[in-house]
């Protein structure tokens, strides 16, 4: 499931964005342990695009702020970081792409349509019974 997001700017902004980000992932947790009519969530992981805007080391100081007093108190974070990818709209070339306006880097003159990096998801969520 998708998250929703915004570019941070600056350290303090980025932190309440990361903040936003993991009390969503948190609340989308609880819903799922509630579902399964478990009281404990153990590990949730989630995919963030190295171009999703998201400051991990923010993310993680974030989780362990929020996650007190919740259902994932004891919960693990594991986060896949998923690296930038684009395609070149001129010669069809893929290839890393580190920022959104990356130049191909094999015929110079295209500006990388971006195929991967933006994700930002839940992968999954275990609970207690798992």
């Amino acid at each position: 499931m998708e998250i929703g997001r915004r570019p941070g700017r600056g350290y303090l902004t980025g932190t309440m964005h990361e903040m936003s980000l993991i009390t969503n992932i948190l609340e989308i947790a609880a819903e799922r342990a509630h579902q399964a009519g478990d009281p404990e969530i153990t590990a949730i992981e989630i995919e963030v695009g190295q171009l999703a805007a998201v400051e991990i080391p923010a993310l993680r100081f974030c989780f362990q702020a929020a996650r007190e007093h919740t259902v994932g108190a004891q919960a693990e974070l594991v986060i896949h970081e998923i690296p930038g990818r684009g395609v070149c709209p001129r010669c069809g070339e893929e290839s890393a792409a580190d920022f959104f306006a990356a130049v191909c880097p094999a015929c110079g003159q295209g500006v990388l349509e971006i195929t991967q990096g933006k994700e930002l998801k839940v992968r999954s969520i275990q609970v207690a019974s798992d």
